[in-house]
């Protein structure tokens, strides 16, 4: 009995053996390769080349103050429409104290003058109606107690400029009021009422009281790599991406080119400006980040093949056609535009051939 349930033992041990042995060596044995294949086909191939930059208002005005002083009032805050001439800020003015001293001098002495010249005046007058001075001795009496009245009204009207910016004979005209030079849309308002602004001069650019730009008339800005800025012409077409703005794109036409590139991390950028066509329900915020497609070559209803199933030999390109079931052959094409992703094929295919799928083929070979 111990005999027989010996040699059962072994042989299920050997069963189990022989049982491993041939399970290691089906799952050693490589799947045989199949290979997909597609045919050639139509399509329309188009080359192009990414400008990145922003949009931006083709004109934006920095209005500044032409007097010293301190915001008193600000009417305006970013966003808001205005029209030339509408009010944006009013400035006190804190005058200089050597100018207003210089000024209540010229002004006293101009009155003392006005005053000397009209008791003169006032003398003359009456001997010449009483017929004691000719009309000769008289009129340059008359002509300097004018010069003398004049002066002292300039004198007054200096002062009260110093002090207030604004005299009695301007009326409304005031150089404290600071006011829009251009319709459009206040896209900043630096300062705020308290703040101390200067003039613009020929030593100062001033303080910026407030941006206004037209955000109905933007352009894009951007950079073309030298190897591509060869390929562009003014007139072109753009295709405008912008980060900010999902699902909407916009149209600007190439209008500018610069003739002189600039090196930017180790590669020579050239800029480029474009119209941007904005229709009347857009609305673009200025200095939102752009991509720009510029359109570089585009054939339509070409013959083509995917690009990845192109093999490389030297200087010659190749596919592989089918010329049997799951038998190829290498074949010599000649190609054209590609996009990256298909590329044309002008001889050496035709429409019935039956290519490899080298994607598939790497997928299978890792399996």
């Amino acid at each position: 009995m111990k005999k027989i349930l010996k040699i059962a033992a072994l042989v299920i041990i050997l069963g189990i053996f022989i049982l491993t042995i041939v399970y290691l060596y089906n799952k050693s044995r490589q799947k045989p390769v199949v290979y997909q294949t597609e045919k050639p086909f139509h399509t329309t191939i188009t080359r192009k080349t990414v400008a990145t930059g922003s949009v931006v208002p083709r004109k934006e005005i920095e209005i500044k103050p032409v007097v010293s002083g301190i915001i008193e009032e600000i009417y305006v805050e970013a966003g808001k429409t205005v029209q030339k001439g509408d009010n944006i800020a009013k400035i006190r003015i804190i005058p200089d104290l050597v100018n207003l001293n210089n000024a209540e001098g010229r002004l006293d002495r101009a009155k003392i003058a006005y005053e000397d010249a009209k008791i003169n005046y006032d003398r003359q007058e009456k001997l010449f109606k009483e017929g004691v001075v000719a009309q000769a001795e008289f009129q340059p009496i008359q002509v300097a107690f004018k010069n003398a009245k004049q002066e002292a009204d300039a004198a007054e009207a200096n002062l009260e400029l110093i002090r207030e910016g604004v005299n009695k004979k301007s009326g409304k005209v005031t150089n404290t009021i600071i006011t829009s030079t251009i319709a459009g849309m206040i896209l900043d308002v630096p300062v705020k009422v308290g703040s101390s602004v200067i003039e613009a001069n020929n030593f100062n650019a001033g303080t910026t009281i407030a941006a206004v730009a037209d955000v109905k008339d933007m352009i894009f800005q951007g950079k073309v790599d030298e190897t591509e800025v060869g390929k562009i012409k003014p007139g072109m077409n753009l295709l405008l991406t912008i980060g900010a703005i999902e699902n909407d794109t916009f149209l600007a036409t190439l209008k500018y080119i610069s003739p002189k590139g600039a090196l930017e991390n180790g590669a020579v950028q050239f800029e480029i400006k474009a119209d941007v066509n904005l229709q009347a329900d857009q609305f673009i915020r200025a200095g939102y980040s752009a991509n720009a497609d510029i359109v570089l070559e585009r054939k339509a209803n070409v013959l083509a093949i995917k690009e990845g199933n192109l093999l490389f030999e030297g200087d010659s390109s190749y596919v592989e056609v089918e010329t049997g079931p799951q038998k190829f052959e290498k074949r010599l094409i000649k190609t054209g535009l590609s996009d990256g992703i298909n590329i044309e094929v002008i001889s050496g295919l035709s429409e019935k051939d039956k290519i490899k799928v080298l994607q598939l083929n790497m997928g299978a070979d890792k399996k």
